[in-house]
């Protein structure tokens, strides 16, 4: 096999004007222009993958086509080409007239250098679906539907009205009943039902059911839902094994059994998030603090584990929205990683703006709705703008503060994002105003982050073909370490902080950056809430009661809030940008109390007057006695006082001598 590695151009039957020279020097040995690659030129397409052994084919339409090929076709020694199909065409070949081509190119030559990249494996689980099959149905009208996959599904239908007449089947369990819940995904179902009854199938006559009862708990690897009219499942969309159909027509009953047996056997599903418990700021001994991500959550995939949260892997539907909120870390997605999005968005624009002189604008779509609404803009109209490139995710919704910040920080002029029909609104809102309240304390116009709902052709081109704003002024930032380093790292760039000054910047409640306000008046110093802080940010001292705060590690959880028997405790949402930020600030101190017998600090002096001044003469246990004196000892000495002193209630006779030896000599 020709060992070079090639890349193959098509025009698309001469509607792409395609620069070849411009790809000779992007790490392949030959690059190859053809019209037809899927028509009259697929013998260039055979032949290419016939003798040479790394091959790009520009092209995904007919990517049924060239994965066959690949297959089918060896060469002399045996061995396979490697075929990466990169499309071209929609994203940056058909665009609107007058577009410069300079810039068209330069944006090609972008998504050739991102496709390049190596994408991190995600860890997989197996899901297997051996076949269980539930059927919810309103009538009889569903048994059609249940005998037909009944010859080779485990099937039991569920009916909300018994019909009248039904004989018995060999191919379906049937049974009767209101369904109360329904949680999991493909291969790991769990349903509740109510008013359950199952049918009797012995006896002459009328069909026959048990008694009726509530509760009734089944497991399942699909189900057939023919009733509902929304989903039972939150997030559906993204819930594998849940089929939602009203089939009106023997074909559309032939597409919905088609579908369902598709759904049998052993599948890889990704693990979308990381999650570390040990720094969720979800609870400390049994005290809520942050509930973002349950919050933000569409699959209702996650919910509380006691002091950490669980995210049940069948059900998680992998939106992102849960990692874009988490303002520890905790959970991070991992399909791919953020570091790796940041290596993609640096290879983008880099290499757009190194070719076209000027910054490009990002355009994040999900891989369905938004890639499907490109291609027809792409076919039927203007398509993209020429310094407008689209970043493909699976779902929007993890696109979060620190993803639009990077975008902009990474040299993009715009940053806009597309929401589909089916995107969830908390973590895209939240995420979005905080972002806005980052960028109005800046230097960067928040206007460089838009949201955009486009439900045809013509609302998407409307919302890019816009005016385009001034260049931003180049930014240099290392965009190292975890999204909240990077986030820093970002304003400190986009502020102009100096490394002097401070600076603060207002946020809103809910926003994951910030320090805590605390009423001295109120505050006893108890150290309830260091004691519960999941970040470390608040600590006290070991020589005096003190409470400190490092604000760079606050995540405004409300932790210290909820724990805090005096309520002295307020967060105080803010971005500040100093050094300060990473020391300790004393937040509220008080100098100790002395022991009166050893001398050494324990306690808050304040809080030892205090307790004298109400026992004082005004309990009987201190009433014409010095038992005040107790209060003012350390634990240690207290402990000695109550034994040793002369009207201490817990002391003993004295102890016996000890006799020895001499006495009993002289005995």
């Amino acid at each position: 096999m020709d060992e070079t590695k090639k890349l193959v151009l098509c025009s698309c039957d001469k509607t792409i004007n395609y620069q070849a020279k411009a790809f000779s020097d992007r790490g392949f040995d030959e690059i190859i222009l053809v019209d037809q690659l899927c028509g009259t030129d697929l013998n260039i397409a055979i032949r290419e993958l016939s003798k040479t052994q790394e091959v790009v084919f520009a092209c995904e339409q007919q990517a049924h086509i060239f994965e066959q090929l690949t297959g089918e076709l060896t060469n002399e020694d045996g061995l396979k080409a490697s075929l990466s199909l990169l499309d071209l065409r929609d994203r940056a070949g058909w665009t609107a007239k007058g577009q410069d081509q300079d810039l068209v190119t330069a944006k090609q030559i972008a998504l050739l250098e991102d496709a390049k990249l190596q994408r991190p494996g995600t860890p997989v689980k197996e899901v297997t679906s051996i076949g269980t099959c539930l059927i919810i149905g309103k009538d009889g009208s569903a048994l059609k539907i249940a005998e037909a996959l009944g010859q080779e599904l485990a099937v039991t239908c569920v009916l909300e009205a018994a019909p009248e007449r039904t004989l018995p089947s060999n191919n379906f369990d049937l049974a009767t009943g209101k369904i109360r819940s329904i949680s999991g995904g493909l291969g790991a179902f769990d349903v509740i039902f109510d008013q359950f009854a199952s049918l009797v199938v012995t006896g002459r006559g009328e069909a026959l059911f048990t008694a009726p009862r509530d509760g009734a708990q089944s497991a399942c690897d699909i189900v057939i839902d023919l009733v509902s009219e929304s989903s039972l499942l939150h997030a559906e969309s993204v819930r594998d094994g849940y089929l939602r159909d009203t089939p009106s027509n023997e074909t559309e009953l032939a597409v919905l059994v088609t579908r369902a047996k598709s759904l049998v056997g052993t599948f890889e599903k990704p693990f979308y998030v990381k999650y570390e418990s040990a720094i969720c700021a979800h609870s400390r001994s049994q005290k809520i603090g942050c509930t973002r991500c349950i919050d933000t959550c569409g699959a209702k995939a996650i919910r509380s584990n006691g002091d950490s949260v669980y995210i049940d892997p069948d059900m998680c539907g992998g939106c992102g929205g849960c990692a874009a909120v988490c303002p520890t870390g905790a959970i991070t997605y991992d399909d791919p990683p953020f570091e790796f999005m940041v290596d993609r968005l640096r290879t983008l624009i880099e290499t757009y703006r190194s070719l076209s002189g000027r910054s490009p604008r990002v355009l994040f779509i999900d891989s369905s709705y938004g890639r499907g609404l490109i291609a027809k803009s792409a076919r039927f109209s203007r398509g993209l703008p020429a310094d407008l490139i689209p970043y493909e995710v699976d779902n929007v919704e993890l696109i979060g503060h620190a993803e639009l910040l990077t975008t902009l920080g990474a040299g993009a002029n715009e940053v806009i994002i597309l929401k589909s029909p089916k995107t969830g609104e908390t973590a895209i809102t939240s995420e979005h105003g905080l972002t806005n309240r980052l960028l109005d304390g800046s230097n960067i116009d928040s206007k460089r982050t838009r949201v955009i709902e486009a439900n045809s052709i013509e609302d998407l081109e409307s919302a890019l073909y816009k005016k385009r704003l001034p260049e931003i002024e180049g930014i240099d930032t290392a965009l190292l370490g975890s999204r909240r380093e990077v986030t820093k790292q970002l304003m400190s760039a986009f502020t102009g902080y100096d490394g002097e000054t401070p600076i603060t910047i207002a946020l809103e409640a809910g926003d994951p950056y910030g320090t805590i306000e605390v009423d001295t008046n109120k505050c006893t110093l108890c150290l309830a809430c260091v004691s519960q802080c999941p970040t470390g940010a608040l600590n006290d001292r070991s020589d005096r009661p003190e409470i400190n705060i490092v604000e760079n590690a606050c995540v405004q959880c409300g932790l210290c809030a909820n724990t805090c028997p005096e309520t002295a405790i307020t967060l105080k949402p803010q971005l500040s940008l100093g050094k300060h930020t990473l020391n300790q600030q004393m937040l509220h101190g008080e100098e100790p109390f002395d022991c009166i017998e050893c001398g050494r600090p324990f306690g808050v002096k304040s809080t030892i007057e205090r307790i004298i001044e109400k026992l004082d003469g005004k309990h009987w246990m201190y009433t014409d006695s010095d038992n005040t004196k107790l209060v003012k000892m350390c634990d240690d000495c207290r402990v000695g006082a109550q034994f040793h002193d002369e009207n201490a209630p817990m002391k003993g006779a004295p102890r016996p001598r000890v006799r020895t030896t001499d006495d009993y000599l002289d005995s």
